[in-house]
C-alpha cells in the first residue's frame, strides 16, 4: 500500500508542532511501521532535535553536487535545471530502527515567492508548471526509497503558499493547539482558510497544464485526524484522576466549543472528514482531541538534550534518585500511554 503523508499543521506558533511529529514518530516506527519525518519548517527544528545539530556548527546536511535537505532536493524544478527530481538522502533516527529524517533547510524560504506566483500563474504560463507539484512527488520519491509506510511533515506557523501546497497535497492532517485564546483565534481562521486551500487545489488538479507537466499536481483531499491540546498543568484534587487546572480547563471548554460548532462544520462541507462512523471505530471521535498531552515539566529539557522521546527517557538519562526520580518514571509511562493512544488512534484512521 501507497505511504501517507500527514501533515501537522497551525498557523499559531508554540503549540509543539515538532514535539508531535517527534513523538507520533518515533511511536508509529516502533509499532513496526517505517517512518519518514520531513521537516519543512525553515526554522529546521526538527531537524536539530532529532539529529543533534546545533545551529552554532556548520551544516552538516548539505553537500555540492548531492541533496542532502529538503531545499537542494527541489532545487531542479524550482531552479529549472535539466535534470529530474531524485530522492533525497535521508538520516536515520538513532535508537529507533524504521524512523527517518529527511532534513530542512533555511533556504526553503527563499523558494516562497516563487511558488506562490507559481500557484497563481502555472495555469497560464508553462514555464511554471513543474513548481507546484514537486513537493510532494520529491516526498513521495524520497519515502518510496524507504518503503515508508508513513510521511508526518512539520510546518512552520503561517499561511504561506509552502503550507498550502503541503497541507493540500497531503492525505491527512492534525491541528497542534495550546490551552490559549490564540489556538481558539487560530481555530476559526483555520475554519475559513482550509476550506479555500480545498478549493483552490481541486482547480489546479484539474488544470491540463499541471497534469502534464513533469510532477503533475495531485488530486488529493486530506482529511482531518484530530486535533492535538498539549503544554497545560494537571492537579489533583480530593484523591481523583489529575486534570487541568480550573485556567486551563476554561480553555479546554472553548477550544471543544469552537471545533464542534465553527471548525468541524467549516471541515465537513469542504470534503475534509471522514465519515463519522470511521472517528467513532478508531476511539477518535470528533467531538474530544485526538490526544491531550501535559506539561513535559523538566522532562523536556532532557528529552531535547538526549534527543530521545520523553517516553523513551530511563532513569540513567534522568539522573535523579529517590521520590522526584520515581515520580518523573511515572511520568514517562504516562506519555508513552498518551502517544501510544496517539499512534493506534491514526493507524486506525488511515487503514
Amino acid at each position: 500500500m501507497q505511504h501517507r503523508q500527514v501533515a501537522f499543521f497551525n498557523h499559531k506558533g508554540g503549540v509543539s508542532k515538532t514535539t508531535s511529529v517527534f513523538h507520533i514518530g518515533w511511536k508509529l516506527a516502533s509499532l513496526g511501521k517505517t517512518v519518514l519525518l520531513v521537516d519543512c519548517d525553515p526554522q529546521c527544528n526538527l531537524t536539530g532535535l532529532i539529529l543533534n545539530y546545533t545551529h552554532s556548527d556548520e551544516y552538516p546536511f548539505e553537500k555540492k553536487g548531492e541533496a542532502l535537505n529538503i531545499r537542494d532536493g527541489l532545487a531542479p524544478a524550482f531552479e529549472a535545471r535539466p535534470v529530474p527530481l531524485s530522492p533525497v538522502k535521508l538520516q536515520s533516527v538513532v535508537g529507533c530502527d524504521r524512523l527517518y529524517v529527511l532534513p530542512g533547510h533555511v533556504g526553503l524560504a527563499e523558494y516562497e515567492s516563487q511558488l506562490s506566483i507559481a500557484h497563481e500563474l502555472s495555469g497560464s504560463l508553462a514555464a511554471l508548471q513543474n513548481i507546484p507539484g514537486s513537493l510532494r512527488w520529491l516526498i513521495d520519491l524520497t519515502a518510496n526509497s524507504i518503503k515508508a509506510d508513513f510521511v508526518l511533515v512539520d510546518m512552520s506557523p503561517s499561511l504561506g503558499a509552502l503550507n498550502q501546497n503541503l497541507l493540500t497535497t497531503s492525505d491527512a492532517f492534525i491541528i497542534p493547539m495550546a490551552p490559549d485564546f490564540f489556538s481558539a483565534m487560530a481555530l476559526r481562521s483555520l475554519a475559513r482558510v482550509l476550506p479555500k486551500w480545498t478549493a483552490w487545489s481541486a482547480k489546479a488538479a484539474k488544470q491540463s497544464i499541471l497534469q502534464d507537466s513533469a510532477y503533475p499536481w495531485p488530486d488529493k483531499t486530506p482529511k482531518y485526524l484530530g486535533s492535538i491540546i498539549q503544554n497545560y498543568r494537571v492537579r489533583s484534587r480530593d484523591g481523583k484522576k489529575a486534570t487541568p487546572t480550573r485556567a486551563y480547563q476554561k480553555w479546554f471548554d472553548t477550544l471543544l466549543e469552537v471545533k464542534e460548532q465553527t471548525l468541524i462544520p467549516a471541515l465537513s462541507e469542504a470534503g475534509l472528514l471522514f465519515e463519522g462512523k470511521r472517528y467513532d471505530s478508531a476511539n477518535a471521535e470528533l467531538k474530544s482531541f485526538l490526544i491531550e498531552v501535559p506539561d513535559f515539566n523538566s522532562l523536556i529539557a532532557i528529552s531535547q538534550s538526549l534527543s530521545k522521546p520523553v517516553f523513551e527517557l530511563d532513569r540513567n538519562d534522568i539522573m535523579n534518585s529517590g521520590s522526584v526520580a520515581n515520580n518523573q518514571i511515572e511520568s514517562t509511562e504516562k506519555f508513552n500511554r498518551i502517544y501510544g493512544r496517539a499512534a493506534k488512534r491514526i493507524l486506525a484512521l488511515l487503514a
